[in-house]
């Protein structure tokens, strides 16, 4: 089972990924506010949702990862860099995360923050915010880095096949879906850019402070719960 959820507020796409022969499940980036639709889509399926994995510390929404760990009893996965104490998982490159028959492989994919992390699923690539659709994450904050982005993106996430899916954790012109093939192509900060040309595109965007940062970032490093509760717990 795969189950593509989106947060109006935020853009914010979480997925929602099941082995059917053993109904262990796996959520990717999943949303506070959301999680009575988590809990009522897992119970509705009957899954045992396993782990919740984060592709990043989240600047516009907290997650809801700590919550899905007090309730379900899950681990929660972050890249290691991210500096999210709270994960029972520190991610890197090359990890493999097992459910049921099924498994997620880890890509690191720093540049949007020092720690974004990317999930290969069968032939989908679940990028974060380091590779958007016809776009990609910013990078002026969270130790980012526009010359580090590119890497990620060309050097790592552009050698799987044409044909694998992008499925990004942001969307805010209504797309669900592009392919590697599509943002080699057309992609506007990426195709036929060198590097320099990329870096200079993104020292120019002048792009507003994220409305949440300031509480999302401290909330996500605890794994969206106060630091109280998971020192005690």
């Amino acid at each position: 089972m795969f189950k593509q959820l989106f947060d109006e507020a935020t853009s914010t796409l979480t997925y929602l990924i099941a082995d059917s022969a053993t109904n262990e499940a796996v959520i990717i980036d999943p949303v506070r506010e959301h999680i009575n639709d988590y809990l009522s889509l897992i119970k509705e399926h009957g899954l045992s949702l396993q782990y919740a994995l984060e592709t990043h510390v989240h600047a516009d929404h907290i997650t809801a990862g700590g919550e899905l760990r007090n309730q379900l009893g899950i681990k929660v996965g972050v890249g290691e860099l991210c500096g999210a104490v709270c994960a029972d998982l520190q991610l890197n490159d090359g990890d493999i995360v097992h459910f049921g028959q099924e498994e997620i492989k880890v890509i690191s994919t720093p540049g949007h923050t020092a720690g974004s992390v990317s999930f290969l699923w069968r032939n989908q690539l679940f990028t974060g915010d380091a590779l958007l659709i016809n776009g990609c994450g910013r990078t002026d904050f969270q130790n980012g880095d526009a010359g580090v982005l590119f890497d990620s993106i060309v050097n790592k996430l552009f050698t799987y096949a044409n044909e694998t899916l992008v499925y990004p954790a942001h969307d805010y012109q209504g797309h669900r879906v592009s392919n590697i093939a599509q943002e080699k192509l057309i992609n506007p900060r990426l195709a036929n850019k060198t590097k320099a040309e990329f870096m200079t595109i993104m020292a120019n965007l002048n792009l507003p402070k994220p409305r949440l940062i300031d509480i999302a970032v401290p909330a996500n490093q605890y794994c969206g719960l106060p630091e109280s509760c998971v020192l005690q717990g």
